[in-house]
């Protein structure tokens, strides 16, 4: 049963007349349909009404955006929109497609993938599963990244109850682990070895499918002049690591 929200957008990375059979059967089933071709920014209007987001990829892909720095970029940010909305999406596209977008933008990972051609006598069982399956995700992702691996175990306790906790102990890793791992919010510690908070903090700010992500900085240090510095890099805020359980699950409330 279609719940609440009937919308659903049809992202186009060209026109094609395939997906007037997938318009079709989604007004057959009861979903009000909107297809949608280029213009990216655009995207950010749908989403307060939008159940669902599928884009058709047509069968050249890759030979389209091999190379091509502009086509890289727009499909970037389609995906960083759309996750930074936490809206679901069905991509379709071509099976031999996959692997080589995956490689390329890595985030591409996270979404179902329907390969064509679709078959019509299951795609709408398909569609209703994805919204359902992203109506009941309530649980927010943090990742700890601290090379104090006690000090981390302390905060996945604390946290755990509230949110769905992950922890890596350097800084090197965050990214290798983000390309798999979506994740709603980063306790980021301020002073590590090898690379220290603020140069991973850079990294991701640079990174055009992390640069949404907020950065909270975990720091021993109050001193004003310290607390400046860690401002400077304009994380989405800091917090002491002095601060006990319940003043860290009331701040994170305000932030993710």
């Amino acid at each position: 049963m279609i719940e609440e929200k009937k919308n659903i957008v049809i992202l186009m990375y060209q026109y094609s007349i395939v997906v007037k059979g997938i318009e079709k059967k989604l007004q057959d089933i009861g979903y009000n349909v909107t297809v949608h071709v280029g213009n990216v920014d655009k995207l950010a209007e749908y989403m307060k009404k939008t159940s669902l987001f599928i884009v058709y990829f047509p069968n050249d892909l890759m030979s389209k955006i091999i190379g091509d720095e502009i086509e890289i970029k727009y499909l970037a940010k389609t995906e960083e929109i759309i996750r930074h909305y936490e809206c679901p999406m069905i991509i379709i596209g071509e099976q031999a497609d996959r692997p080589k977008l995956i490689e390329l933008l890595p985030y591409w990972n996270n979404y179902e993938w329907i390969d064509r051609p679709v078959k019509m006598n299951i795609f709408g069982i398909m569609v209703e599963h994805a919204i359902l399956s992203s109506n009941k995700k309530g649980e927010k992702h943090i990742l700890i990244v601290d090379d104090d691996p006690s000090y981390a175990k302390m905060v996945k306790e604390w946290l755990k109850d509230t949110y769905k906790v992950h922890v890596v102990t350097n800084g090197l890793q965050v990214l290798t682990f983000l390309e798999k791992n979506p994740i709603d919010l980063i306790l980021l510690d301020y002073e590590m070895p090898e690379i220290n908070g603020p140069q991973v903090l850079q990294i991701l700010r640079q990174e055009p499918t992390t640069r949404l992500i907020p950065v909270i900085f975990l720091t021993g240090v109050d001193s004003k002049e310290n607390v400046m510095k860690v401002m400077d890099m304009k994380p989405n805020g800091y917090i002491l690591k002095s601060t006990t359980k319940e003043q860290l699950l009331d701040y994170l409330k305000e932030k993710i």
